[in-house]
C-alpha cells in the first residue's frame, strides 16, 4: 500500500522523479525471483536487495494487493510487463487458490518435500542447471540469458531462482530474433517448466478462507477488470462477492471471519467489514448493481453499532458481541495490509458521497485528524491514511453517468487513471442522491461534480476527462 500511495501522489503532483522511483521498483519486483516466473503469483517477501530469493510462501493478501497496484500502474504507463504480471498472477490464483464456490484459499507454504522426502524451503520452485539443460535443450542458452542461470541467479547448493535483469529489447537485439518469436518461446518455456515442476511434491496449502483476505482479492479482480476489460475477471469477482453474501454474511447483518469444509464461523473482525465494504463499493462502480453499494452501507452501519468507540472516534478491532477482553484494541497503523481503521475511513468518505450522509463524512474526517500527529512523525506506517488525505487536499470528483450507454461510458472513462473520483451510474431513472432527475432518454450524460456542485453535463467521455483534469 506504500507504493500504491506513492504511485497516486507522484501522478497527482506530476512528480516525475517519484514516478520513476515507483516504476523502477515495480519493474524490479516483477523481474525478481519474488515473482514466480513459471506459474505466476508473488511470494511473501524477498530476503535480498535485488528481489531475488524470496521467502517462498505465497499469501492471498499479497497477491491481491499487488494485482491492484499493478493494475493502476498499467493504467498510467501502459507497460506490457505490468499487464503480464496481472494476467499471470490471476491465472495462478485461479489455478491454485480458488474453490468451486468462488472463495479463495489463504496461502501456499514455503516448504515442500525434496526427492529425498525432506521438507525444504523453496524446493518446489528452484532449478539446477542440469535440469534446465535437459528440459530446454537447444533453447537453454537463450533461456539462461533471459532468466539468469548464471552467477546473478544462483542461490545456494547449485540451485537457481529465476530472475530477470534485462528488458526484452536487449535480448531480442542480442539473439537477433523478433519480439513475437521471443514471446512464443517464453510461453513454451513456462509450459515445459510448469509440467516438470508439477511432478514434484507440492507445497502444503492453507485451505481455510478468510473473509477480509477474500475481499482484498475480490478488489484485485475488480481492479484488473477495470483496466483490462476482461469479463472473466468480473465473473470471478462477482462469484466471490456472492460467496461472501451467501455464506459469510449472517442473518443479523454481521460477517463471519473464516470458512472451511463447508462451515462458516468466528464472529468477524473490523478488517472483514472494512475490506468487504471497500470491495463492494468497487464492484458497484464497475457493475452499477446497487445491491453491492447498499450492502456496503449496511455493513458500515453494522460496524458503527458493534465496533465504534465514541470516546476515541475510531473503531475497535473486535465486536462488542465477542467475549470481553481486558481491553479492545484499535488497529490504526498501516502494515502489510492497510489498517482496518484506515480502510474504514476511506469507505465512509466514499459512502458519505453516495448516500449524502453527514455522519459518515464527519466520522471519516475525525478519524483522519486523530492520526494526523503520528502521520507526521512516522509517515511510512500511515500510507493508506495519506491516500485518504489526498481526497481532501485535491478536488474529489463525483462522476454521475445516466443513460442507456452508461456501461460503455464507464468502460471508456476507466481507460484513464483518475484516482480522485467515484462513479455512480444508471441506465434508467434513479433516485440515488447523485443520479436523481438526471435521466435523459435521448442521450447518455456524464455529470462531473464536486460536493454535488456539477458542471454542465457532457456526453463525450473525453470531454468529461478534460473536466476531471482541470
Amino acid at each position: 500500500n506504500k507504493y500504491h500511495f506513492l504511485l497516486r501522489y507522484a501522478y497527482q503532483t506530476n512528480d516525475t522523479a517519484l514516478q520513476e522511483y515507483v516504476n523502477l521498483t515495480l519493474k524490479k519486483i516483477a523481474f525478481g525471483g519474488v515473482f514466480d516466473h513459471v506459474d505466476g503469483g508473488f511470494s511473501r517477501y524477498s530476503v535480498d536487495e535485488k528481489w531475488h530469493v524470496p521467502h517462498f510462501e505465497k499469501m492471498l493478501y499479497d497477491n491481491a494487493q499487488l494485482v491492484s497496484l499493478y493494475a493502476d500502474a498499467y493504467l498510467i504507463t501502459k507497460d506490457e510487463l505490468y499487464r503480464d504480471i496481472i494476467v499471470e498472477t490471476l491465472e495462478y490464483i485461479q489455478n491454485e487458490m480458488t474453490i468451486e464456490n468462488g472463495a479463495f484459499y489463504s496461502s501456499l507454504d514455503a516448504d515442500s518435500n525434496t526427492k529425498k522426502g525432506e521438507l525444504e524451503e523453496g524446493a518446489f520452485y528452484v532449478w539446477t542447471k542440469d535440469e534446465l539443460k535437459f528440459l530446454l535443450k537447444e533453447d537453454f542458452d537463450l533461456f539462461s540469458d533471459y532468466y539468469n542461470v548464471n552467477s546473478f541467479g544462483l542461490w545456494e547448493h547449485g540451485n537457481y531462482v529465476l530472475i530477470r535483469k534485462d528488458a526484452d529489447d536487449s535480448i531480442v537485439e542480442k539473439y537477433q530474433i523478433n519480439q513475437e518469436s521471443l514471446h512464443g518461446k517464453i510461453k513454451n518455456w513456462k509450459v515445459i517448466l510448469s509440467n516438470s515442476r508439477n511432478k514434484r511434491a507440492k507445497p502444503r496449502l492453507d485451505d481455510k478462507t478468510i473473509t477480509s483476505w477474500n475481499a482484498l482479492m475480490l478488489k484485485g479482480y475488480v481492479d484488473a477488470y477495470r483496466v483490462l476489460s476482461n469479463t472473466n475477471y468480473l465473473t470471478s469477482a462477482e462469484k466471490n462477492a456472492q460467496f461472501i453474501m451467501n455464506t459469510q454474511l449472517r442473518e443479523d447483518g454481521g460477517l463471519n471471519h473464516t470458512y472451511k469444509n463447508g462451515e462458516s464461523k468466528i464472529n468477524g473482525y473490523l478488517e472483514d467489514y472494512a475490506a468487504t465494504i471497500d470491495a463492494f463499493i468497487a464492484l458497484y462502480e464497475n457493475t452499477l448493481n446497487e445491491t453491492w453499494l447498499n450492502t456496503a452501507r449496511d455493513l458500515a452501519n453494522y460496524s458503527f453499532d458493534h465496533f465504534y468507540d465514541n470516546s476515541s472516534g475510531m473503531f475497535f478491532f473486535t465486536s462488542n458481541e465477542d467475549e470481553s477482553l481486558v481491553s479492545r484494541s484499535i488497529e490504526y497503523r498501516d502494515n502489510v495490509i492497510p489498517a482496518s481503521n484506515s480502510i474504514m475511513a476511506k469507505n465512509l468518505f466514499k459512502l458519505s458521497h453516495y448516500f449524502d450522509n453527514q455522519h459518515y463524512a464527519k466520522t471519516a474526517i475525525t478519524m483522519l485528524n486523530n492520526v494526523k500527529p503520528e502521520m507526521q512523525e512516522y509517515p511510512s506506517s500511515y500510507s493508506n491514511w495519506f491516500d485518504l488525505l489526498l481526497n481532501y487536499s485535491n478536488p474529489y470528483y463525483e462522476v454521475a453517468i445516466v443513460g442507456k450507454e452508461v456501461k460503455q461510458k464507464i468502460t471508456d472513462l476507466n481507460q484513464t487513471y483518475i484516482p480522485n473520483k467515484l462513479i455512480a451510474g444508471s441506465a434508467s431513472e434513479n433516485n440515488m442522491a447523485l443520479l436523481e432527475n438526471r435521466y435523459n432518454p435521448e442521450n447518455t450524460l456524464i455529470y462531473v461534480c464536486v460536493n454535488k456542485a456539477c458542471k454542465l453535463p457532457v456526453s463525450d467521455v473525453n470531454e468529461a476527462i478534460k473536466l476531471l483534469k482541470e
